[in-house]
C-alpha cells in the first residue's frame, strides 16, 4: 500500500474515532496492567466482568497479595487459565513492590521482566499510560493489517515492524487502538462486515473477494 493510500485510511480512522482508548475497564495504571496480564486469550468484556468485583476489593500490588493465590482465583476464576494467571499476577505483585516502589515502571525491559507480561502486554501499558506512539499486536491487529496489505507478516514483530515503518507519525499514538477495534467490530475474523467498512477500497482482502 503506498504512503498516500495509507494516510488517507489512518485519516479516516481519526475523522470516525478522534480519541479511541482501550474497552478494558481501569482507573489506574496498576489496574490496566492487571486487566491485560488477565486479557490474554480471554474477552476485554469477561475481564472487565472479572475486575469489576476485584478492584472494588484489591487494586494495589499489596492488596492483591494479601488475597493470596487462593483467594485471588476466586475473583478471577471465570477467566482462561485464570490458575496460571494468579500465579504471575502475584509475582508481578511482588516485583513491584520490591524493585519499583510499587508503581508501574516506564520502559520496555522493566516491563517486560514482569510474570506474565510479554511485548504485546508492555506495549499496550507504554501506549496507554505513558503515552508513547507504540503499537501492541495483538490477533485483530495481526489480521486486520495482513489483509489490508497495510504491513505483513508471519509474525507479531514483523507485522508490528512493518507498522512502525508505514504508519505516518502523526497517526501512530492511537493507531493501536484504530486497527484493533476495526478488526474487534469490523474486519472480524469470521464474515468480515466489508459493506460497511470504511475503508475497504484499501483493503487487499476486500479487492479479491468481491470479484
Amino acid at each position: 500500500m503506498d504512503k498516500a493510500k495509507i494516510y488517507e485510511l489512518f485519516f479516516r480512522f481519526q475523522q470516525a474515532n478522534p480519541n479511541p482508548t482501550t474497552e478494558l475497564n481501569y482507573r489506574t495504571p496498576f489496574e490496566l496492567l492487571i486487566a491485560v496480564i488477565l486479557s490474554a486469550q480471554t474477552t476485554d468484556k469477561g475481564v472487565n466482568k472479572a475486575t469489576a468485583r476485584l478492584f472494588p476489593v484489591a487494586n494495589t500490588p499489596m492488596a492483591i497479595i494479601k488475597l493470596g493465590e487462593e483467594g485471588l482465583k476466586e475473583y478471577i476464576k471465570t477467566i482462561n487459565l485464570f490458575n496460571n494467571k494468579a500465579k504471575n499476577i502475584l509475582q508481578t505483585c511482588r516485583l513491584l513492590l520490591e524493585q519499583h516502589g510499587g508503581e508501574i515502571p516506564n520502559h520496555r525491559a522493566a516491563l517486560e521482566s514482569l510474570p506474565g507480561v510479554g511485548r504485546k502486554t508492555a506495549n499496550v501499558i507504554l501506549n496507554t499510560v505513558f503515552k508513547e506512539p507504540i503499537i501492541a499486536v495483538d490477533t485483530h491487529i495481526f489480521r486486520v493489517s495482513n489483509r489490508l496489505g497495510l504491513a505483513s507478516g508471519k509474525t507479531p514483530w514483523q507485522v508490528e515492524e512493518g507498522l512502525n515503518q508505514a504508519i505516518p507519525d502523526k497517526f501512530k499514538y492511537h493507531a493501536h487502538h484504530w486497527i484493533l477495534l476495526h478488526g474487534r467490530y469490523t474486519c472480524t475474523a469470521r464474515n468480515p462486515r466489508c459493506q460497511e467498512c470504511l475503508i475497504h477500497d484499501f483493503c487487499d482482502y476486500y479487492r479479491e473477494h468481491s470479484k
